[in-house]
């Protein structure tokens, strides 16, 4: 069983109205959206990039906000909870095992900020890349100090920084390996958010598409030299996403 800890592998969009997200996201992105049976009786709305499963979607059962969750590889699930309670964070419920999936924490940082600890049963899911795949994962937060010690206290990362015309951008190490990025958020009015990136073949066609499906266009395409062209939307749920091109080496 192969595990690479710190590292997100799954992502799920938390909404009521999964109907409506699962027709914005197959008529929008190179996704495959289906009802899979799952090991507890339950059916799960997975979506696969090509023949990979790579999140799903999930109506809560309790009242919380739509967004984009991302789901963290830890070794333990447990030791890991109590490492977010120390530092600040908060824990949405109890540590729960998955038949045949693994074990599952939802929880919040010491500023808001969503993602679930996880540990498989069988080892991390696949990693996936190429155009539908999940290319990034980008922390939005009002203290980026602050932010920067929890995820280093909770998770093992370190971090590089380099300074952008907007202010200094971070970029979470897992090793020798980035996990994530950080900046601070651009608006005040903005509370601390993960936020996911999607490859896409070509940014201001999927932006159109995905305004014509009746999203939300938040963040006009651009440029950022290396990384890609890219733009964010809030889809007609009110899930928020980042769709990029990325730069060819």
């Amino acid at each position: 069983m192969n595990y690479d800890y710190g590292k997100f592998v799954w992502f799920e969009l938390l909404t009521k109205d999964t109907e409506k997200a699962q027709a914005f996201y197959a008529e929008t992105l190179p996704w495959k959206i289906q009802p899979t049976p799952m090991q507890d009786g339950s059916t799960y709305s997975m979506i696969s990039a090509g023949e990979a499963g790579i999140g799903g979607l999930l109506s809560p059962q309790t009242e919380a906000p739509t967004r984009w969750v991302s789901y963290v590889s830890v070794e333990n699930v447990d030791a890991a909870a109590a490492k977010v309670k120390a530092a600040g964070g908060a824990l949405h419920g109890d540590a729960f095992d998955m038949p045949g999936v693994g074990r599952i924490q939802a929880v919040t940082d010491a500023h808001g900020g969503a993602f679930s600890l996880f540990k498989a049963e069988s080892g991390d899911p696949p990693a996936v890349e190429g155009t539908g795949a999940f290319h990034w994962n980008e922390l939005w937060t009002q203290d980026p100090e602050g932010s920067l010690r929890f995820y280093e206290n909770v998770l093992g990362y370190t971090h590089d920084a380099m300074e952008m015309p907007n202010g200094t951008y971070y970029v979470f190490m897992n090793g020798d390996k980035p996990a994530g990025g950080m900046l601070k958020a651009p608006s005040s009015d903005i509370p601390t958010m993960w936020l996911q990136y999607v490859a896409v073949e070509d940014c201001d066609e999927a932006l159109a598409r995905a305004k014509q499906n009746g999203a939300t266009v938040v963040s006009e395409p651009m440029d950022a030299e290396g990384v890609g062209r890219f733009g964010i939307i809030r889809d007609p749920v009110g899930g928020m996403m980042g769709l990029i091109k990325p730069a060819t080496a």
